[in-house]
């Protein structure tokens, strides 16, 4: 029995021994099947690298990829098929049609000509005034769209440059805010140290909470804002919407800060809703002479080929018949009295008193713009240097109360709120810079030279 219980027992060891041997296995070979699949797990998760975008890159992805440009220039094409619509009846037109009817009595069909088994038909206009006044007018209305197409290039760039310089913007004031942040925290906890130390009245803990929870507040915002300019930028760019955008502080290219009087000059010649109206007026004029020599003869060439069927009894009704007819000439009207020439002119010339009217006023708001917004910039400008300045002044504020700091002669608390103060001018100079490029901006766009910066 003793044995026996001797051999149970070496078996049962045995069989541990293999069952822990198997569960070691298969441990180790899991182990290396996690470590070789790491990798490629790693490399699936790897985030696309942040694109670094310039002002002018951005522009440039801006006038490829913008979805309002793609529309205009349709509708540039548009117009310009139009106007060749009217354009191409002082082309040649040529024209072949067949067909065959049943006729009883005298062979005639609904638009004059006789019923033919086929027939070929050439017109051309040659002279005839009021239908080429549309065609110039249609001419100018196409170069109008053009101007707009230039007008819509042209928001395109201010919008994107005011994206981008805004988002340079609201980062760089988002990294001013966490650091206002991280002394708001240190301001609360050594007033709440001292309020431990019956130091400090509770209002002054309270009033350092509000501090730290404006700070909160303001971050919270921003985000928000720089999450709205990173979507519009992808989107205008045509990047993919979860790619990371790195930019850079920049300024404008160019300079705005010209004399009134040139700068007025400059944008009745280029301005874009300017040059638009402009080419309304020649539009409405042209169709004003077109209507008025709507009393001079017209002149158009015409010919015509029909092959004509013995069935539509031609033979009962006309001396002879023949299969093939050719008639080739110049067709020419006079008109004698026309009513209808007389209306055309009196609403080409109401158009056009229009026309010149809105020109008028846009030559008014356009040279009041340009100097209202050289005004502006200027004020800019000066707003501007105050901004550096108070910031100048902060920065010289910090930089006393940390040397008596280092003397023992002030708390931590106080310097912290110096460099509260410091933030916040340099928002405020940041915002002034903002506020400043803005303005010039609006200035280019409305002088007519934003696109000639990018140049």
């Amino acid at each position: 029995m003793k044995k026996a219980r001797s051999h149970l027992y070496k078996i049962r060891v045995l069989l541990c021994g293999l069952i822990l041997t198997v569960l070691l296995t298969a441990l180790s070979t899991h182990v290396r099947a996690q470590d070789a699949a790491a990798p490629q797990s790693s490399v699936s998760a790897t985030v696309a690298a942040p694109v670094a975008l310039t002002l002018k890159r951005a522009i440039e992805l801006a006038l490829q990829n913008s979805k309002d440009i793609q529309v205009a220039r349709l509708q540039a094409t548009f117009a310009d098929r139009s106007a060749m619509i009217t354009k191409a009846q002082f082309l040649p037109n040529l024209y072949a049609g067949s067909g065959a009817g049943f006729t009883y009595g005298i062979p005639e069909t609904p638009g004059g000509r006789a019923p033919a088994l086929f027939s070929v038909t050439y017109q051309e206009e040659v002279f005839n005034e009021p239908l080429r006044g549309q065609a110039k007018e249609r001419q100018e209305l196409a170069r109008s769209q053009r101007i707009l197409l230039e007008d819509t290039r042209n928001s395109v760039i201010a919008r994107t440059a005011a994206a981008y310089l805004e988002l340079v913007m609201i980062r760089h004031s988002l990294d001013l805010l966490r650091k206002e942040q991280a002394s708001a925290d240190k301001i609360l906890e050594v007033t709440q140290q001292r309020e431990k130390e019956n130091f400090e009245l509770p209002v002054e803990v309270t009033r350092s909470q509000l501090t730290k929870a404006r700070v909160v507040q303001r971050i919270l915002q921003l985000e928000g804002r720089q999450d709205e300019l990173e979507v519009f930028l992808r989107s205008q760019t045509g990047l993919a919407q979860d790619t990371a955008i790195e930019v850079a502080p920049e300024d404008l290219p160019g300079e705005a800060e010209q004399e009134g009087a040139n700068l007025v000059a400059m944008a009745m010649q280029t301005n874009t809703s300017l040059r638009a109206d402009e080419a309304d007026v020649r539009a409405k004029e042209f169709r004003l002479i077109g209507e008025k020599r709507g009393y001079y003869p017209t002149l158009e060439f015409v010919g015509v080929y029909s092959l004509l069927g013995r069935f539509n009894n031609y033979d009962q009704f006309f001396k002879t018949f023949q299969r093939n007819n050719v008639n080739v000439g110049v067709q020419v009207q006079v008109p004698i009295f026309s009513a209808q020439t007389k209306a055309n002119i009196a609403l080409a010339e109401i158009n056009l008193r229009i026309a010149q009217t809105n020109l008028a006023n846009k030559k008014t708001e356009v040279s009041a713009a340009v100097r209202q917004k050289t005004r502006r910039l200027r004020e800019r400008d000066a707003a501007k240097e105050v901004a550096r300045l108070e910031l100048q002044l902060a920065q010289q504020d910090v930089a006393v109360l940390q040397s008596q700091l280092d003397e023992g002669k002030i708390n931590l608390r106080e310097v912290e709120r110096s460099r509260l103060a410091e933030n916040e001018k340099w928002m405020l100079y940041l915002d002034a810079n903002f506020q400043r490029q803005q303005a010039q901006l609006d200035l280019l766009q409305t002088a007519g030279q934003l696109d000639k910066v990018w140049q």
